[in-house]
Order: structure tokens, then sequence, then C-alpha cells
């Protein structure tokens, strides 16, 4: 298979910031086109981008872009991303998760709006986004849907620790495993890609405990990296899989990860993610 992604067409939940526009900017450095599904059509207070700054990133990048503003939890926004792909780029051979919200509060404590929220947009978003892209998907000869979830441990000790974001974020990943086994005789693979560490995010920053815990953070660039090079695999061998950012580098040849520190003079351990054992 070739090891390049250039003009094949990603369709995408989220990336106005973060792993997801690094994962499109990684992508756009090959020539691939990148159309972005995303709420953020005007700037938030609070976050950094918006769809549109990020598509023009893509192209600056060397990539296509095509900014789709709408709601991954709606029907009506998903199918007309998947159309505006197909009608501008004339298919789809990547479709990736990536939206995804987060709330780590207690059962006693998260109101069912915050759970109703996470369950829509992380599990019922990659199961509608991946679904209604599955027609031009087998009509790609190296399709991929690549989700950004975890591995499927059920050690009670997650689901004791934040039920609801653990119920969201496993929907997610049996998207994956499901469709590994239906789509497998249709050459399209499914695959998921979690890291190692956290992650220097606005999530991270703001929710996990702001500059001192992104110092103890990776960047997004191992993310992209990983990323592209599970999607350069071949479909009809590369699929089922949970698979760990510096794991895939290693089967890439890549060993040493100082790079990818978001603060490199910081010399003390890296957090563990969410769902993973401590770092040894």
């Amino acid at each position: 298979m070739t090891r390049t992604l250039s003009g094949r067409t990603i369709l995408m939940s989220g990336g106005s910031r973060g792993i997801g526009l690094a994962i499109a900017l990684r992508a756009a450095a090959d020539g691939a086109n990148v159309v972005m599904l995303a709420k953020t059509g005007e700037p938030h207070p609070r976050l950094e981008g918006t769809v549109h700054t990020a598509a023009a990133e893509v192209e600056a990048a060397g990539g296509q872009a095509l900014a789709v503003v709408g709601d991954v939890r709606d029907e009506a926004d998903v199918q007309r991303a998947v159309d505006a792909a197909v009608d501008r780029f004339g298919g789809i051979d990547v479709v990736l998760n990536n939206a995804s919200a987060l709330d780590l509060r207690s059962t006693r404590d998260i109101p069912m709006k915050s759970f109703d929220l996470m369950q829509a947009i992380n599990a019922r978003g990659t199961f509608l986004l991946s679904k209604s892209a599955i027609p031009h998907l087998e009509k790609s000869d190296n399709a991929h849907v690549l989700t950004l979830s975890p591995p499927l441990d059920l050690r009670p000790k997650w689901a004791g620790a934040y039920l609801a974001y653990t119920m969201a974020k496993y929907g997610m990943s049996l998207v994956t495993l499901g469709l590994a086994e239906e789509l497998r005789d249709a050459g399209i693979a499914a695959n998921s890609l979690w890291p190692r560490t956290t992650i220097a995010t606005a999530a991270v920053a703001n929710l996990l405990g702001g500059d001192e815990a992104l110092a103890r953070t990776r960047t997004t660039a191992i993310m992209a990296d990983a990323a592209h090079a599970v999607l350069v695999r071949d479909s009809r061998t590369c699929t089922g899989n949970f698979f760990l950012d510096d794991e895939v580098l290693a089967e890439e040849g890549v060993t040493d990860l100082e790079r990818y520190r978001a603060d490199p003079s910081a010399t003390g351990p890296l957090d563990a993610d969410l769902f993973l054992e401590p770092l040894s």
C-alpha cells in the first residue's frame, strides 16, 4: 500500500482544534482532502479556533479543506456533511470519529443533561457518522474508520471511577468492535486509537489541572503521527485494533518519544491517559 494520504478524502467530526486538527494537518501535509463537521462556526470565548480557521490551516498545510458547520448529533447535519464531501471530492476514504464530550463527575453528581450530551456526541455521533458514510467507503480501495476511543477494559475500576463517561467512550469503542466484524468482507477497516499519556489540549487545561497537568503531557503531534501510520495501512488486514499511539509508532520504528513531550524542560513522569495504567 502507498504510504501517503495524498488525494484521499477524510470526513471527520470536530477538528476545530486539538487532536483532530493535528491529525488533519498531518494528512494535509500529504495533500489529503479534509472535510470537517463541527459546531464551532463562530469563535468561542474559552476555546481557540473555529471550523473555518481549521480549514484555512489545512489548506495552508498543503491539503484541500471543506468546513461544514453542523452537529454530529443531528442526522440531517451528518448527511449534509457526507453529501458535501462526495460532491466536492468525489467520495470518502476515511471517517475520523474525533468529536467527544468529557465529564468525569460521579453518578451521584452528574446531571442527566451532561450524561445525555456525552452519549449523544460520543456513542451516537460515532455510530451515525460511520453508518452514514458506509455507502461511499465501500467504493474506496483503502477505506478506514478511525475512532479516538480507548481499549475496552471491563475491570470495575474505570466504570466505578466515572461511570457516565466510561459508558460514552466505551460506546465509541463498541462501534469499532462491531464495524470491524460487520464490514470485514467489504474491506473497510475499523480501528480505535488512544493516547498512552494525556495530551496537551484544552480539555486537559480546563478540566484536568491547568498548566501543571499540561507539563505532564505529550503534544497532539504524537496522535497525528500515529493516526497517519494507521490510515496508510491496508484496510483489509489492519482492522479491529485498539491501538495506543506509542505502540503504533514503535511498529513504525519510532521509539524515542521525547520529541513529543509538551514541556521539553520537564523531567518528571508523564500522566497516563484515562482507562490506562500509570506509566512505569
